[in-house]
């Protein structure tokens, strides 16, 4: 996400460092560059408007101009400015002392809204408490089936009735909760356009009736504009506490995301990243400042890395890399480490510089799978030691994983050049800790 617009920034950051001397007169020509980039991912022009207007206040004071490196200096203006525009912090969502906690889940049809409740309760399920869904939409074709589905994949019962009435089943899902220790209680309602007045009656209906401690209204990121006025129109009627940005992990040109949280006045609260139940982050304005910056997201990155990786398997295999004993086994275990924390693309996003790449540099997550095939392909002993695998042996590897030779060859020299690198990293420490040895002496 945000990957044009990046890299649209990033070449007016390079342009305005390279600059002598920074001038009124250069400050005032990037703000315009900024103002037009931010239009051209759908920014709100008010927003937009606003936003550069702040940032020149603080850019054309005496203190920036007067800076060493004054570039720099403006390029932190505007990363502050971002985060204050974003939020300033992430809001988590109302949890009740009694419980249950009553979560509302709105939204336009097509959002991504039935999906996001079971990714919540996910999220819910994984701090210790224990969710119950109620399908509450009773007008889409097959919405009580796709939830009690995802339900069950999650291990998280669905509350539903197939005759009763929207407002019905979301009171009575909340006395099932009680009945069966569920602290909270997430309410899928049913998606509409906000010029259908009926459906938008009996949201209203559903939230007087059950008195939700948070409403969250969900919007596809890649409505771009048409998701402020969309926010704005359900917000007029319902007073929602928080906003939910679906499909951050598509084409989406970043507009929603910076104009909602000035649009409404409500922070938001989730972003989905991808397709996956576990495929949601909680919103940290800072953090998404810095990836659109072009600064990457190494916070994100870590947590990912600790949710998924296995400490333990961490530990062993860190011996066996200081031990130069690392295998194809090893390897095939840490790429599907690595895929847990999702696409590959969506986590070298995370990664400070990636906007400077070439625009037309991909990053192909099928080269996972190829490689996972081909070392799947292996007998254990080809695994262990990768020295065993001659001729014949490529070709039973290149057939059994529906590869080819040159590309059973090509994985086996990567791993050749990797056990290399890992020798002489540990020589090189060795020979440190003797030098340090001596030193001492």
């Amino acid at each position: 996400m945000f990957e044009d617009l990046s890299r649209k920034l990033e070449g007016v950051f390079k342009r305005l460092r390279g600059e002598g001397k920074i001038s009124e007169a250069n400050v005032g020509e990037t703000l315009r560059e900024i103002r037009r980039i931010l239009l051209d991912a759908d920014v709100n022009y008010k927003v937009a408007k606003q936003f550069v207007d702040d940032v020149k206040e603080r850019a054309v004071g005496e203190h920036v101009l007067q800076s060493i490196t004054p570039g720099q200096l403006i390029v932190k203006i505007i990363y502050d400015e971002l985060v204050s525009l974003l939020g300033t912090s992430n809001v988590e969502i109302t949890i009740s002392p009694s419980p249950p906690t009553i979560v509302m889940v709105a939204g336009l049809q097509g959002s991504g809204k039935t999906t996001f409740c079971a990714k919540l309760a996910s999220h819910l399920k994984s701090q210790g408490r224990h969710p119950l869904l109620a399908a509450a939409d009773m007008h889409r074709p097959a919405a009580i089936e796709q939830l009690v589905a995802l339900g069950e994949q999650l291990d998280v019962p669905v509350y539903w009735e197939s005759d009763a009435s929207a407002v019905a089943v979301a009171e009575q899902s909340i006395v099932h909760a009680k009945k069966n220790a569920r602290d909270v209680v997430i309410v899928d309602t049913a998606g509409r356009l906000h010029v259908d007045e009926d459906m938008m009656k009996e949201v209203e209906a559903i939230k007087s009736s059950i008195t939700p401690h948070e409403i969250l209204f969900v919007v596809d990121a890649m409505t771009g504009q048409d998701a402020v006025n969309s926010a704005k129109a359900f917000h007029e009627r319902l007073n929602f506490d928080g906003v939910v940005l679906t499909k951050l992990d598509g084409d989406a040109r970043g507009g929603a995301a910076i104009s909602l949280r000035a649009s409404v006045g409500k922070p938001i609260k989730f972003i989905g990243v991808g397709e996956k139940l576990d495929a949601l982050e909680k919103f940290h304005p800072e953090r998404l400042a810095s990836r659109i910056l072009g600064k990457g997201d190494i916070v994100t990155l870590v947590e990912k890395a600790q949710e998924r990786f296995d400490e333990e398997k961490a530990i062993t295999l860190q011996a066996k890399i200081r031990k130069a004993q690392f295998t194809l086994e090893d390897f095939l275990q840490q790429l599907q480490e690595v895929k847990r924390m999702g696409p590959l693309s969506q986590v070298l996003g995370m990664l400070p510089g990636m906007s400077r790449l070439p625009q037309e540099a991909t990053i192909d997550d099928n080269a996972l799978v190829e490689i996972e095939a081909i070392i799947q392909s292996m007998t254990k002993e080809e695994r262990q030691n990768a020295r065993v695998i001659n001729g014949s042996r490529r070709k039973r590897i290149a057939v059994g994983s529906g590869t080819t030779v040159q590309g059973v060859n090509r994985l086996l020299k990567q791993f050749d050049q990797m056990q290399k690198m890992m020798k002489t990293l540990r020589k090189g420490r060795k020979k440190d800790m003797l030098m340090g040895g001596l030193q001492m002496r």
